[in-house]
């Protein structure tokens, strides 16, 4: 008779699954024999835990199919959580393998004992224990088709002893995703062309759930004249080949996103759960589109919401519209677009021999030599900030980070993950000091796995980001610096191919060697720490935060960083 582990693999099999994440332990050692005498799945071998979960999520992002993540008892399990809610809160189909303690010990507080069905609950879509092999493969079936239903995290806890217990029933079935397509209904599809129709300044704000409507949304702006702002997620989806991009909005966005949004009488939101409630305009009607209804007017009044898939209910609405023949709205932020892009560009160049690189310009120089289908991860913080301002989206190009969660050390774990699920595209992981320390380990996992990942770090011996934020609060920068070593260096020592630049003259044939490395490679670049992102709209706190931070700044014996701080920014305060 065949054991639960080996029904789980066979299943698995049976649905395509061709690779599992994780890292072995005794707990799961049912499992992974499984995996080893069945021969057909491969075992990604990571370092961490919460690695494997972050590059599942890559995985399930770029592919749109279930990815798979195990993790041993205890610890094991523990370390999965953070990738795990990553995966959930970006919604991206994961089913995770998690290992319990032998059954008879629960509740005795056993050696790494813990709870895992409670802990996982948060950040999972379903969660379960097996108690008994007679739950089996029924709970497996349930525990896949809600990943792949709800595009979600999935874990079936699983004790030692459980998983080499002989299963009753050695079927396995194969879970197929639907495809319905829904559409609000005659009514609602009136009440929505009614408003948009009646409006003279329509903008469209485009999230993640435009993916796979690119040619709907863009039919629909040009009916309505309208500019396409987008969020964040939305970039890799509507950026591409687009007339009336105006650029993004929020935080790490640009003026013109702002300007287009704060100008327009009516506000379309499609498939956006973009949070910051202070960049939706006060005063313009609002309807929103979204395949959940409970995301509805979650982040602003609504005066309509619509639920159905963008691409389908913006096909519905386009034969109620009237074709908009005032194009000012349109050709007003658009222009607004072209003069703030001018002035990011002017911000992307070289430096002075011996001064620190401005970022911007790192970035521009990925962005002109990656190849049309590269696949971008991007650190949270600065790397984020400049990944969305000068990385340009193709139809084929990707973007991936963790953009709900908002984890530090993503870059590298994703990048794993994109590399494993397509090895014959060009993967680049664009990573902060900070979070490559953190997971440093991650680079020896390229190595084990033969994975071609760039890894280029961008190397200012600080907490960017959280610099910034402590500067627009008006607190004194404090336990943010990083004494770096040459992360060049032990990426060499680690077996994979590197450079270090300190000088811009240095970079352009740096990133072209790097990216043209035919195996894992890395470039450290020693880059401004005193660069600021400006969000797009300053407000009256952050003008006090920051004349608080100078202030306080002074006083505190640090003021040399204000002259740092003035001469690496001439260019944007000016």
């Amino acid at each position: 008779m065949a054991t639960v582990a080996a029904n789980i693999v066979k299943t698995l099999r049976a649905n395509g699954i061709d690779r599992v994440y994780g890292l072995p332990g005794d707990s799961l050692n049912g499992f992974t024999d499984a995996l080893r005498k069945d021969g057909s799945i491969r075992w990604v071998h990571v370092r961490h835990e919460e690695s494997a979960a972050f590059a599942a999520a890559a995985d399930a992002a770029l592919t749109g199919d279930l990815a798979v993540v195990a993790g041993s008892c205890g610890p094991g399990n523990l370390h999965l959580i953070n990738g795990l809610y990553d995966a959930n809160r970006s919604r991206v189909p994961v089913l995770a393998i998690a290992a319990h303690i032998p059954t008879t010990e629960i509740g005795t507080g056993y050696f790494q004992e813990t709870h895992p069905q409670e802990l996982f609950r948060e950040c999972s879509v379903y969660v379960e224990y097996v108690a008994d092999p007679q739950q089996m493969p029924r709970l497996l079936e349930i525990a896949m088709r809600a990943a792949i239903e709800q595009r979600g995290v999935a874990v079936l806890v699983i004790p030692g002893d459980v998983a080499l217990a002989e299963i009753a029933d050695d079927r396995a079935v194969v879970i197929e995703r639907t495809h319905p397509v829904i559409v609000p209904s005659g009514d609602e599809l009136e009440r929505a062309a009614t408003l948009l129709n009646a409006s003279t300044k329509t903008t469209i704000l485009a999230g993640a759930g435009v993916e796979g409507s690119h040619d709907e949304v863009i039919a629909l702006a040009d009916r309505l004249g309208a500019p396409i702002v987008h969020a964040l997620r939305g970039k890799e989806f509507i950026e591409y080949d687009n007339p009336f991009d105006v650029g993004m909005t929020g935080l790490l966005g640009f003026a013109s996103g702002y300007r287009a949004m704060e100008a327009a009488d009516t506000l379309l939101v499609l498939g956006s759960d973009f949070p910051y409630e202070q960049f939706y305009p006060d005063h313009a009607t609002t309807i929103q589109v979204d395949i959940r209804g409970s995301q509805l007017g979650k982040r602003h009044p609504l005066d309509l919401g619509l639920v159905g898939d963008v691409g389908a209910t913006a096909a519905a609405l386009l034969p109620r519209l009237a074709a908009k023949t005032d194009r000012g709205h349109l050709d007003d932020s658009t222009a607004h677009y072209r003069k703030t892009r001018a002035k990011l560009d002017d911000l992307a160049t070289p430096t002075k021999a011996g001064r620190p690189i401005h970022p911007q310009y790192l970035a521009r120089l990925l962005n002109e030599q990656a190849a049309d289908d590269a696949v971008f991860t991007a650190d949270v913080g600065s790397p984020t900030v400049w990944a969305a301002r000068y990385l340009s989206m193709t139809e084929n190009r990707r973007l991936i980070g963790s953009f709900t969660h908002g984890s530090m050390a993503n870059a590298l774990l994703h990048g794993i993950g994109a590399q494993v699920s397509h090895p014959d595209r060009q993967v680049i992981a664009l990573a902060g000091d900070g979070g490559l320390a953190m997971m440093l380990g991650e680079l020896l996992t390229l190595t084990q796995n033969r994975l071609p990942v760039k890894t280029i770090v961008v190397n200012n011996s600080s907490l960017n980001f959280v610099e910034l934020e402590m500067k627009a609060a008006g607190f004194v920068n404090y336990g943010t610096s990083l004494d770096n070593p040459s992360f060049a260096a032990i990426a060499e020592a680690m077996g994979i191919f590197a450079r270090r630049v300190e000088n811009s003259e240095d970079l352009p044939d740096a990133v072209r060697e790097v990216l043209a490395h035919d195996g894992p490679a890395l470039l450290d670049v020693v880059t401004e720490r005193q660069e600021l992102s400006m969000p797009p709209a300053i407000e009256a706190a952050q003008v006090k935060g920051f004349a608080l931070y100078a202030i306080r700044t002074v006083m505190s014996g640090k003021g040399d960083e204000l002259l740092d701080l003035a001469r690496a920014n001439w260019r944007q305060l000016l």
